[in-house]
């Protein structure tokens, strides 16, 4: 019997993080006051985080210690299991070797609780007595319940409406943990009225839910407010999931992969498989080539540019460097709601710019092709979001086939689709469609800004 699943011992769970600022041959740019426009330093985070975390944030260190405490939390469910698709790979008839890290065996059943879990802690650490969040699908707003109820934190979640209509079980999980969420925009803010206002059947989107929570926790001295993507110190605590990757390709006794995939909305996932391997090619001098996979509908990296934007809607938060697609830009109500975002992060932005990673889209129908394919072949049904990770491995799995060439793909299994039947359900009853956003769309939100400009 061929060996399918690569299993790490608790004791194995990576005792840091890896941060790839250290490794960067060009730092970030800095954010930017949007009053001033002059950099600001970590203490305008201060009113929305708690101190050890905006020390992760600007953190030069390359590693950083996590917790026991967040280890042992770790251990609920880390380390996660490794598979060779075997079956995805017959079902494509290709010379490639295909793996995938699973990440949907947390309790909330996707990666967010790795940022989630060390988010509460130094909130607990700190004294905070509530957060305030916003959430897509929902898969960031469970995870920060489920930490926020082990440490006995208040949270109050800003779900994206079309999400927290079409996902009701993702709302329900939230409520389990002792969470209160919102339909975004709500009536509940200045942020949510004023777009209320002027777009009473508004679907929502990340950067709306975003403007909203932070406006509470802004307005609440004993709140602060947890990013589930985009931000430094989440890419940093997201990185356990690479780190593990690499001890299970060498217990395996494999080569490291030539290629790594993982879906992109802000840049938390990718970022967690990927960063550990480039940190192989920035210091160890491999060649392995990292992929963003985003949607067509909301083409960031692929379509956007790269300038000084807010990471919300209502302007809230300082200008970042980031591929932008405006802060203004609502994506269409595609079911991946965690993709469904205006911009990328700030450090996976500045690695695109220098060409030491790569992305790709795809339209809404053609990655529900890919994880009906997958779930038929190798069991999992995949979360929407995590189908577009699975669509680019299908398609470099397929080039290796046409080249005659046999190459090993790592992609990210982000979450499982469990509740998101409703978009399986549309899927089979013919209601998903090919979407492609257009260029005068693009560039109509791109007008609207009135942000600096980085020269190229």
């Amino acid at each position: 019997m061929k060996n399918r699943k690569i299993i790490l011992e608790e004791s194995e769970i990576p005792e840091n993080w890896y941060n790839i600022i250290a490794d960067m041959p060009n730092k970030p740019l800095p954010p930017l006051n949007p009053g001033t426009m002059e950099p600001i330093g970590p203490e305008a985070l201060a009113p929305l985080f708690p101190e050890a975390l905006i020390k992760q944030e600007v953190t030069a260190d390359k590693w950083v210690t996590i917790p026991d405490e967040v280890r042992t939390m770790y251990s609920i469910w880390r380390p996660t299991p490794m598979y060779r698709a075997y079956g995805l790979e017959k079902a494509l008839d290709t010379p490639a070797k295909i793996y995938y890290k699973y990440e949907g065996v947390s309790p909330s059943g996707s990666h967010k609780p790795n940022t989630a879990i060390p988010q509460a802690y130094y909130n607990k650490q700190e004294g905070v007595k509530r957060i305030t969040t916003e959430t897509g699908a929902g898969q960031w707003g469970s995870a920060l319940s489920f930490a926020c109820q082990h440490f006995g934190l208040e949270c109050d979640v800003y779900m994206v409406r079309l999400s927290y209509k079409d996902k009701p079980y993702r709302k329900m999980m939230m409520n389990t943990w002792g969470a209160n969420v919102y339909p975004s925009p709500s009536d509940r803010t200045e942020a949510g009225r004023k777009i209320l206002a002027e777009f009473p059947d508004s679907p929502g989107s990340l950067g709306i839910a975003i403007s909203e929570a932070v406006e509470m926790a802004a307005t609440r001295e004993d709140t602060k407010y947890a990013l589930g993507s985009v931000l430094n110190h989440v890419k940093l605590h997201q990185t356990i999931i690479g780190l593990e990757a690499i001890k299970q390709l060498e217990k395996a006794g494999s080569d490291m992969p030539d290629i790594v995939i993982a879906p992109f909305g802000g840049g938390s996932n990718f970022a967690g498989l990927s960063f550990p391997f480039l940190r192989l090619n920035l210091e160890g001098g491999k060649n392995i080539r990292c992929i963003a996979s985003e949607p067509s509908s909301c083409p960031k990296l692929t379509r956007g540019v790269f300038r000084y934007d807010f990471g919300d809607t209502a302007g809230m938060t300082p200008l970042l460097p980031m591929y932008t697609l405006g802060h203004d830009f609502i994506p269409a109500p595609i079911h991946a709601g965690g993709l469904r975002y205006h911009g990328a992060g700030v450090i996976v932005s500045q690695l695109l710019k220098d060409k030491l990673i790569e992305a790709q889209s795809h339209d809404n129908l053609e990655i529900f092709d890919a994880g009906v394919l997958f779930a038929r072949s190798e069991g999992i049904i995949p979360a929407p979001e995590a189908n577009h990770g699975i669509a680019t491995a299908i398609k470099e799995a397929k080039r290796c086939k046409e080249e005659g060439v046999s190459k090993t793909i790592l992609f990210n299994l982000c979450g499982h689709g469990n509740f998101d039947m409703k978009a399986y359900d549309d899927y089979f009853s013919g209601n998903i469609k090919s979407h492609e956003l257009g260029q005068e769309e693009i560039d109509k939100s791109i007008a609207k800004l009135n942000t600096p400009e980085i020269p190229a």
